[in-house]
């Protein structure tokens, strides 16, 4: 199997799965753990998680392809989670999709070119009292416009650019 944690990420887990009075408990964390270190979580992957908590692969599927916060496929630099639940809905999520396709042109699912942004709608993301709301990366942005969504990807690509130079 060509995918491996480093040594220091093998570690690491090694500390976390020993406060757990099961290795499969700590099968949360080493998604977490796998997908900061390769960026997402392929089937190869999540089969090597299977190995590592020492469960079947499709119990690692199905605890990977239930929670929203691990990608399993490629995302951008900055990943936009949209909310497409009642709460949202009705307090205008449909307007802050269409700002972010107009100002991204993409759409759910899709990834920019430059490989800064991509996009997908979920469901809750636990925010209703503030809808609508989306999550970028491990933030959340609240009581959306579309006017704050465009200005918070202006600025997202403005401190991208900052950074690159």
């Amino acid at each position: 199997m060509s995918v491996v944690f480093k040594k220091e990420v093998l570690d690491e887990f090694e500390i976390i799965a020993n406060r757990y009075p099961t290795r499969r408990a700590a099968l949360l964390p080493a998604l977490w753990l796998a997908q900061r270190e390769f960026g997402y979580l392929s089937l190869e992957v999540l089969d090597y998680i299977a190995q590592i908590v020492k469960i079947s692969p499709v119990q690692v599927y199905e605890v990977a392809e239930f929670y929203t916060l691990f990608h399993k496929k490629p995302v951008g630099k900055y990943h936009l989670q949209v909310c497409r639940t009642i709460s949202c809905a009705l307090n205008g999520a449909l307007d802050i999709q269409r700002a972010i396709e107009a100002h991204l042109h993409t759409k759910p699912g899709e990834i920019t070119h430059d490989k800064l942004f991509s996009y997908e709608l979920v469901e809750c993301l636990a925010s209703c009292h503030t809808a609508p709301c989306m999550r970028i990366n491990e933030d959340y942005y609240e009581n959306l416009s579309p006017e704050k969504v465009n200005e918070i990807l202006n600025q997202l690509v403005k401190e991208n650019n900052q950074n690159a130079i």
